[in-house]
Protein backbone atom coordinates (compact mmCIF):
# COMPACT_ATOMS: atom_id res chain seq x y z
CA UNK A 1 0.00 0.00 0.00
CA UNK A 2 1.75 3.42 -0.73
CA UNK A 3 3.04 5.19 2.02
CA UNK A 4 0.65 8.23 1.86
CA UNK A 5 -2.70 5.34 1.84
CA UNK A 6 -1.37 4.64 5.10
CA UNK A 7 -0.95 7.59 6.66
CA UNK A 8 -5.15 8.26 5.65
CA UNK A 9 -6.31 4.56 7.29
CA UNK A 10 -4.45 5.59 10.61
CA UNK A 11 -5.57 9.38 10.55
CA UNK A 12 -9.14 7.63 9.67
CA UNK A 13 -9.32 5.64 12.84
CA UNK A 14 -8.00 8.15 15.26
CA UNK A 15 -10.73 10.33 13.99
CA UNK A 16 -13.10 8.20 14.08
CA UNK A 17 -12.98 7.76 18.05
CA UNK A 18 -11.61 10.80 18.67
CA UNK A 19 -8.90 9.59 21.08
CA UNK A 20 -5.39 8.99 19.71
CA UNK A 21 -4.99 5.04 20.04
CA UNK A 22 -1.82 5.14 22.15
CA UNK A 23 -3.41 6.90 25.13
CA UNK A 24 -6.78 4.66 24.39
CA UNK A 25 -4.68 2.02 25.15
CA UNK A 26 -3.13 3.25 27.96
CA UNK A 27 -6.27 4.26 29.65
CA UNK A 28 -7.30 0.31 28.92
CA UNK A 29 -4.76 -0.81 30.82
CA UNK A 30 -5.02 1.39 33.00
CA UNK A 31 -8.34 0.57 34.14
CA UNK A 32 -7.58 -2.95 34.27
CA UNK A 33 -5.23 -2.72 37.21
CA UNK A 34 -7.41 -0.29 39.12
CA UNK A 35 -9.94 -3.47 38.43
CA UNK A 36 -7.54 -6.15 39.86
CA UNK A 37 -6.45 -3.51 43.10
CA UNK A 38 -10.24 -3.20 43.79
CA UNK A 39 -10.07 -7.08 44.57
CA UNK A 40 -6.79 -7.03 46.96
CA UNK A 41 -7.17 -4.79 49.90
CA UNK A 42 -9.48 -7.25 52.02
CA UNK A 43 -6.68 -9.89 51.54
CA UNK A 44 -4.05 -7.08 52.42
CA UNK A 45 -5.65 -5.99 55.46
CA UNK A 46 -6.35 -9.49 56.58
CA UNK A 47 -2.78 -10.11 57.07
CA UNK A 48 -2.08 -7.19 58.78
CA UNK A 49 -2.20 -7.54 62.66
CA UNK A 50 -4.03 -5.38 65.06
CA UNK A 51 -1.66 -2.92 66.88
CA UNK A 52 -2.87 -2.56 70.44
CA UNK A 53 -1.13 0.56 71.99
CA UNK A 54 0.91 0.37 74.98
CA UNK A 55 -1.01 2.85 77.05
CA UNK A 56 -4.55 1.19 76.14
CA UNK A 57 -3.20 -2.31 77.24
CA UNK A 58 -1.99 -0.76 80.85
CA UNK A 59 -5.87 0.24 81.16
CA UNK A 60 -6.80 -2.79 80.15
CA UNK A 61 -4.75 -4.33 83.11
CA UNK A 62 -5.50 -1.95 85.73
CA UNK A 63 -9.30 -2.24 85.24
CA UNK A 64 -8.72 -6.05 85.18
CA UNK A 65 -7.08 -5.08 88.54
CA UNK A 66 -10.15 -3.17 90.02
CA UNK A 67 -12.69 -5.81 88.69
CA UNK A 68 -10.90 -8.78 90.72
CA UNK A 69 -10.36 -10.57 87.28
CA UNK A 70 -7.13 -12.88 87.82
CA UNK A 71 -8.02 -14.11 84.70
CA UNK A 72 -7.42 -11.25 82.71
CA UNK A 73 -4.72 -10.31 84.72
CA UNK A 74 -2.72 -13.72 83.63
CA UNK A 75 -3.38 -12.43 80.35
CA UNK A 76 -2.09 -9.13 80.51
CA UNK A 77 1.19 -9.93 82.16
CA UNK A 78 1.72 -12.81 79.73
CA UNK A 79 1.74 -10.41 76.80
CA UNK A 80 4.42 -8.22 78.86
CA UNK A 81 2.35 -6.14 80.67
CA UNK A 82 4.66 -4.69 83.64
CA UNK A 83 3.17 -6.12 87.04
CA UNK A 84 3.86 -2.92 88.95
CA UNK A 85 2.71 0.10 86.33
CA UNK A 86 0.93 2.87 86.82
CA UNK A 87 -2.30 5.01 86.43
CA UNK A 88 -2.05 8.72 85.96
CA UNK A 89 -2.53 9.38 89.38
CA UNK A 90 1.04 7.01 90.30
CA UNK A 91 -1.08 3.92 91.89
CA UNK A 92 0.08 0.37 90.88
CA UNK A 93 -2.32 -2.57 90.19
CA UNK A 94 -1.73 -3.89 93.15
CA UNK A 95 -2.58 -0.45 94.54
CA UNK A 96 -5.89 -0.19 92.68
CA UNK A 97 -6.78 -3.76 93.64
CA UNK A 98 -6.15 -2.55 97.28
CA UNK A 99 -8.51 0.14 96.71
CA UNK A 100 -10.89 -1.82 95.80
CA UNK A 101 -10.71 -4.52 97.95
CA UNK A 102 -10.44 -7.37 95.22
CA UNK A 103 -8.60 -9.47 97.36
CA UNK A 104 -7.73 -12.34 94.58
CA UNK A 105 -6.13 -9.71 91.75
CA UNK A 106 -4.07 -8.33 94.75
CA UNK A 107 -3.04 -12.08 95.94
CA UNK A 108 -2.18 -12.54 92.20
CA UNK A 109 -0.57 -9.41 91.43
CA UNK A 110 1.70 -9.92 94.77
CA UNK A 111 2.20 -13.69 93.68
CA UNK A 112 3.46 -11.90 90.34
CA UNK A 113 6.14 -9.80 92.03
CA UNK A 114 4.27 -6.60 92.64
CA UNK A 115 5.64 -4.13 95.09
CA UNK A 116 3.61 -3.96 98.21
CA UNK A 117 5.70 -0.77 99.04
CA UNK A 118 5.47 1.35 96.21
CA UNK A 119 3.77 4.99 96.42
CA UNK A 120 1.60 6.83 94.48
CA UNK A 121 1.48 10.73 94.45
CA UNK A 122 -0.23 10.84 97.80
CA UNK A 123 2.58 8.69 99.41
CA UNK A 124 -0.08 5.58 99.53
CA UNK A 125 1.53 2.37 99.36
CA UNK A 126 -0.59 -1.10 98.83
CA UNK A 127 0.50 -1.72 102.75
CA UNK A 128 -0.62 1.81 104.11
CA UNK A 129 -3.45 2.13 102.49
CA UNK A 130 -4.86 -1.66 103.36
CA UNK A 131 -3.81 -0.51 107.08
CA UNK A 132 -5.56 3.02 106.85
CA UNK A 133 -8.48 1.69 105.41
CA UNK A 134 -9.46 -1.83 107.26
CA UNK A 135 -8.44 -3.50 104.17
CA UNK A 136 -7.21 -6.39 106.35
CA UNK A 137 -7.06 -9.37 103.93
CA UNK A 138 -5.36 -7.73 101.80
CA UNK A 139 -3.24 -5.94 104.65
CA UNK A 140 -1.72 -9.27 105.57
CA UNK A 141 -1.02 -11.00 101.89
CA UNK A 142 1.73 -7.39 102.05
CA UNK A 143 2.89 -7.79 105.05
CA UNK A 144 3.63 -11.47 104.61
CA UNK A 145 5.16 -10.20 101.28
CA UNK A 146 7.49 -8.06 103.22
CA UNK A 147 5.97 -4.88 103.72
CA UNK A 148 8.21 -1.99 104.96
CA UNK A 149 6.37 -1.80 108.40
CA UNK A 150 8.14 1.72 108.86
CA UNK A 151 6.60 3.12 105.86
CA UNK A 152 4.72 6.43 106.34
CA UNK A 153 2.16 8.19 105.02
CA UNK A 154 1.41 11.66 103.38
CA UNK A 155 0.72 12.70 107.65
CA UNK A 156 4.27 10.93 109.11
CA UNK A 157 2.15 8.03 110.36
CA UNK A 158 2.41 4.51 110.16
CA UNK A 159 -0.26 2.12 108.66
CA UNK A 160 -1.39 1.39 112.93
CA UNK A 161 -1.49 5.03 113.44
CA UNK A 162 -4.14 5.60 110.66
CA UNK A 163 -6.10 2.24 111.59
CA UNK A 164 -6.27 3.75 114.94
CA UNK A 165 -8.01 6.79 114.35
CA UNK A 166 -10.64 5.18 111.88
CA UNK A 167 -11.56 2.12 114.39
CA UNK A 168 -10.10 -1.12 112.29
CA UNK A 169 -10.38 -2.73 115.36
CA UNK A 170 -9.15 -6.20 113.69
CA UNK A 171 -6.19 -4.26 111.74
CA UNK A 172 -4.84 -2.81 114.77
CA UNK A 173 -4.69 -5.94 116.63
CA UNK A 174 -2.98 -7.74 113.34
CA UNK A 175 -0.65 -4.86 113.38
CA UNK A 176 0.30 -4.81 116.95
CA UNK A 177 1.42 -9.01 116.01
CA UNK A 178 4.61 -7.47 114.06
CA UNK A 179 7.03 -5.53 114.93
CA UNK A 180 5.83 -1.94 114.05
CA UNK A 181 6.38 0.55 116.13
CA UNK A 182 3.32 1.06 118.35
CA UNK A 183 5.28 4.62 120.05
CA UNK A 184 5.70 6.08 116.53
CA UNK A 185 4.64 10.15 116.25
CA UNK A 186 3.24 10.93 113.20
CA UNK A 187 3.42 14.91 111.72
CA UNK A 188 0.48 16.15 114.46
CA UNK A 189 2.70 15.08 117.30
CA UNK A 190 0.72 12.00 117.95
CA UNK A 191 0.70 8.96 118.69
CA UNK A 192 -1.61 6.13 117.61
CA UNK A 193 -3.22 6.21 120.96
CA UNK A 194 -3.33 9.53 121.14
CA UNK A 195 -5.54 9.51 117.52
CA UNK A 196 -7.43 6.81 119.08
CA UNK A 197 -8.32 9.24 121.81
CA UNK A 198 -8.44 12.48 120.16
CA UNK A 199 -10.08 11.34 116.77
CA UNK A 200 -12.10 8.54 117.91
CA UNK A 201 -15.51 8.98 119.20
CA UNK A 202 -15.24 7.28 122.72
CA UNK A 203 -17.27 4.21 121.78
CA UNK A 204 -16.52 0.60 121.79
CA UNK A 205 -14.80 0.26 118.83
CA UNK A 206 -12.59 3.16 119.62
CA UNK A 207 -12.53 2.15 122.86
CA UNK A 208 -11.09 -1.55 122.36
CA UNK A 209 -8.23 -0.06 120.08
CA UNK A 210 -7.56 1.98 123.81
CA UNK A 211 -7.50 -1.62 125.51
CA UNK A 212 -5.23 -2.82 122.71
CA UNK A 213 -2.61 -0.91 122.20
CA UNK A 214 -2.32 -0.49 126.16
CA UNK A 215 -2.04 -4.09 126.35
CA UNK A 216 0.64 -4.31 123.74
CA UNK A 217 2.92 -1.84 125.58
CA UNK A 218 1.33 1.65 124.55
CA UNK A 219 3.22 4.34 126.31
CA UNK A 220 0.13 6.06 128.11
CA UNK A 221 2.72 9.27 129.56
CA UNK A 222 3.60 10.67 125.55
CA UNK A 223 1.96 13.82 125.27
CA UNK A 224 1.00 16.01 122.13
CA UNK A 225 2.64 19.03 121.06
CA UNK A 226 0.61 20.71 123.68
CA UNK A 227 1.96 18.84 126.51
CA UNK A 228 -1.55 17.32 127.01
CA UNK A 229 -1.57 13.55 127.79
CA UNK A 230 -4.00 10.56 126.39
CA UNK A 231 -5.84 10.66 129.59
CA UNK A 232 -6.45 14.26 129.98
CA UNK A 233 -7.58 14.22 126.13
CA UNK A 234 -10.53 11.41 127.30
CA UNK A 235 -11.30 13.60 130.22
CA UNK A 236 -11.93 16.91 128.59
CA UNK A 237 -14.35 14.65 126.59
CA UNK A 238 -15.57 12.64 129.06
CA UNK A 239 -15.02 9.22 128.11
CA UNK A 240 -15.20 7.23 131.13
CA UNK A 241 -14.35 3.82 129.72
CA UNK A 242 -11.21 5.48 128.40
CA UNK A 243 -10.35 7.43 131.30
CA UNK A 244 -10.84 4.21 133.32
CA UNK A 245 -8.02 2.35 130.77
CA UNK A 246 -5.68 5.39 130.91
CA UNK A 247 -5.43 6.14 134.63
Amino acid sequence: MPLKLKMRNHQNCANQTGVPATIKTVALLLGAAIFQFSLAPSNLYAKAPIQVSKQSMIEEFLAAARANDVKKLSQAIERGVPVDSKDESGKTALLVATYANAVEAARHLIKAGADVNAKDDLNDSPYLYAGAEGKLEILKLTVAAGADLKSINRYGGTALTPAAHHGHLEVVRFLLTTNIDINHINNLGWTALLEAVILGDGEERHTNIVKALIDAGADKTITDRDGITPLQHAQSHRYKRMIELLK
